[in-house]
């Protein structure tokens, strides 16, 4: 990767996939760069009472929605995460479980009608090309991967001499010789049996779906790729308006009309949603390898170009807070968001708004790079009490290994890794550390979150003070562990999010 950003030969990627036409405007006036809407556009611009709002799903009177689910999982897909795709992928028959089975405070059944949607994090990166590059791979860049891993095992094998193979990561889950499958770009089913699934139920295709390899970019860039999943004139939510020849055979949207709309995001590091791609060989951004003595590409760039923190501590390395900043390309921090090397998170908050705005009630769960959360709300939606983001402490590496107090993972530690190494790689510390209790042994670690959590948890509903009888609280964001061994926590926070917000069909 390091030498990957010196190729000056990298082109940039493209900014929209799988768009509806090619003339750039911007969706709702919000300067998110986008195809226009098209008049045959079914992306709930319409409004059935004349409003120019539809009902929100849930509303029996919204059409086409009843209790319409959309549930998007953006999925990392580099080196780190076979463990992490296994995790969630054994998690999913519990999601499909759940899903299923909501019920409202009253104890009635919910009758929820779903769609599924996978992508991954890569929304390609110049850095990223180069020979080491898998031949066979393509960036998805928020498109939708709908083919069952066994097809795509060649994905689960790492670069270098002596790459890393985690082809368990789909065997385990996936079926080799009967793998399940959707029909459509999207897994759909509901609570009357009725499913788009080939080979197997709801629950199997999506563990097939799920994994997706480790040879993606290691710039990931989730919340872009979000954007461009959820991208309202995309061929897989805009069939109709298509005319890009590779999703021709496209017939039904993702994205429904006043849906509910989930995101899942899962990584274990910092968002690198790129603007200005000059960044990636800028020293201005780059922390010094030790073993060089310079300044050197690495993924720190994306910590560097988008947090700043505050309140360092020379003793303890710790900080009183980072928070997600628009910096230049001269590293001036607090810029106008047109001139910030990442694009501003206002792009992702405006889309979301934009989508709410249309009908769409919107949630999301990141399963992010925080410590791990040791009690959840007995209630609905059982979001994080305690651990987890309460828990999340800024700080930079330290020596020596993680059992004698340090950060360095044991393995690490014995092939001369040093805390010096680790910062000059991600340009702050570990969020947390995976321990497998029963092996003994530690499983990897992640980056804290600054910029995904920060949209998530611009979704969330604060009380108002100045109304003392009312509570107008809403949770709609829940942040758990990657570094947890066990997802479910995670899937139970999600479908308690989902439960919270819709309502029986009458």
């Amino acid at each position: 990767m390091a030498l990957c950003a010196l190729l000056s030969s990298c082109a940039d990627p493209a900014f929209i996939l799988g768009s509806t036409t090619t003339e750039a405007t911007t969706i709702d006036s919000l300067g998110v760069t986008g195809p226009p809407v098209s008049p045959s556009s079914s992306d709930g611009l319409d409004s059935s009472d004349g409003s120019g709002t539809p009902p929100p799903c849930g509303d029996p009177d919204s059409p086409g929605c009843g209790n319409a689910v959309d549930l998007l999982f953006v999925i990392d897909n580099s080196g780190t995460m076979g463990e992490e795709q296994l995790n969630l992928a054994t998690n999913f028959g519990l999601l499909v479980e759940r899903l299923q089975t909501l019920e409202d405070g009253a104890g009635n059944r919910v009758g929820v009608d779903v769609n599924i949607m996978v992508t991954t994090t890569d929304f390609d990166n110049r850095s990223c090309h180069g020979p080491w590059t898998n031949p066979s791979y393509t960036p998805a860049k928020g498109s939708p991967i709908y083919t069952p891993c066994t097809e795509r095992l060649e994905r689960f094998t790492g670069f270098g001499d002596d790459p890393l193979v985690v082809e368990d990561a789909c065997l385990l889950v996936c079926d080799p010789d009967a793998p399940a499958a959707p029909e459509d770009h999207f897994i759909h089913f509901d609570t009357l049996g009725d499913d788009n699934v080939v080979g197997g139920g709801p629950a199997e295709a999506l563990a097939c779906l799920g994994p997706q390899g480790i040879d993606g970019c290691g710039y990931e860039a989730p919340l872009e790729s979000m954007l461009q999943a959820l991208n309202p004139d995309a061929c897989w939510n805009d069939p109709e308006a298509c005319s890009d020849p590779r999703w021709d055979w496209l017939s039904q949207p993702f994205l429904r009309p006043g849906s509910l709309l989930a995101v899942a995001i899962i990584t274990d590091e910092a968002d690198c949603s790129v603007r200005d791609f000059t960044i990636m060989g800028d020293v201005d951004f780059m922390e010094v390898d030790p073993s060089a003595g310079t300044p050197q590409p690495s993924s720190a760039l994306c910590w560097n170009a988008g947090v700043v923190c505050s309140g360092l501590d020379p003793r303890t390395g710790e900080y009183t807070g980072c928070t997600a900043a628009d910096i230049d390309i001269d590293g001036t921090v607090g810029v106008d968001s047109t001139e910030a090397v990442l694009h501003p998170l206002s792009r992702y908050t405006d889309l979301l708004g934009a989508l709410e705005a249309r009908g769409h009630e919107i949630l999301m769960l990141g399963v992010l790079g925080v410590p791990e959360v040791t009690e959840h709300a007995p209630g609905v939606p059982h979001q994080p009490t305690a651990g987890g983001l309460e828990a999340l402490v800024y700080r930079n590496w330290r020596d020596p290994d993680v059992p004698a107090g340090g950060d360095i993972l044991p393995g690490e530690w014995s092939d001369g890794v040093r805390a010096a190494n680790k910062q000059f790689e991600f340009g702050i510390g570990p969020g947390c550390t995976g321990y497998d209790a029963d092996a003994g042994t530690y499983t990897g670690q992640a980056i804290p979150p600054v910029r995904i959590r920060e949209v998530c948890e611009s979704l969330d509903t604060p009380d108002d003070p100045a109304t003392t009888q009312i509570d107008e609280t809403r949770i709609r964001c829940c942040v758990e562990s990657i570094c947890d061994d066990d997802f479910s926590p995670a899937i139970e926070c999600l479908t308690g999010l989902i439960e919270q917000a819709v309502v029986p069909v009458k």
